[in-house]
């Protein structure tokens, strides 16, 4: 992209919300309920991000994935993460000053998560009270997971834009591939749950240790505006 975007498409954990202590503490609730291991809390990090029945089969033991364990598994998690989903999580420093900029701009976003859709609006209107975003999407019935990239395609289509003129800004491999199946700018945030290197090595062509840093995107004469 040679030119300034025109739209941003967010991923929302590890993005714009750290939900990650929250996420472990829930699913550690549900092992304990089902009396196997707890995890650390950094575990969790390479846990999350492809759905919830990802997130389920990745934390129980191996021996342990069978269809009703996992079924079970998932109902606890649920209901755990219902009682925790704000306790801990916050939007990370300088995320809210920067969605200011960017309205301050002119500049349309948009939010995608793997989370499920309900929790999706959920944090997201506890978190960004107000703030004029484009389109919000989770996970939803028969529409594919990121990293395929309907997701991200169906929301240009909406916003009347081609895909090359869009940013799509994550923090792991699964949004850097959407990017890039999109044929979207794949933009890495080096605060979120992923490191440089898998962001890196999935296609990330700009990698931001800040948020303001993503105003760089449009140039000296749009920063700090807003």
């Amino acid at each position: 992209m040679t030119v300034a975007p025109r739209a941003i498409i967010f991923d929302l954990d590890g993005t714009l919300l750290n939900t990650l202590e929250d996420l472990a503490d829930s699913g550690n609730a549900a092992l304990v309920a089902l009396d196997l291991p707890r995890h650390s809390v950094d575990a969790y990090r390479l846990f999350v991000g492809l759905g919830v029945a990802e997130l389920v089969q990745r934390m129980l033991p191996e021996d342990r994935r069978d269809k009703d364990t996992c079924a079970r598994a998932k109902t606890l998690l649920m209901d755990e993460y219902t009682r925790r989903w704000k306790d801990k999580t916050r939007p990370y420093p300088g995320i809210p000053e920067l969605l200011a900029a960017l309205r301050g701009i002119g500049v349309p976003v948009c939010v995608l998560s793997n989370k499920p859709q309900d929790y999706t609006d959920l944090t997201v209107g506890e978190f960004f009270p107000g703030y004029p975003f484009a389109r919000v999407r989770g996970a939803r019935p028969g529409v594919p997971h990121k990293p395929h990239p309907a997701g991200a395609l169906t929301m240009a289509s909406e916003l009347c834009l081609t895909p090359g003129t869009i940013a799509f800004v994550g923090d792991s491999a699964t949004d850097m591939s959407t990017a890039r199946g999109a044929g979207m700018l794949p933009v890495g945030v080096l605060w979120g749950f992923r490191d440089e290197a898998e962001l890196s090595a999935h296609g990330a062509r700009r990698l931001l240790k800040d948020p303001s840093d993503l105003l760089s995107l449009f140039g000296p004469p749009l920063r700090g505006k807003g």
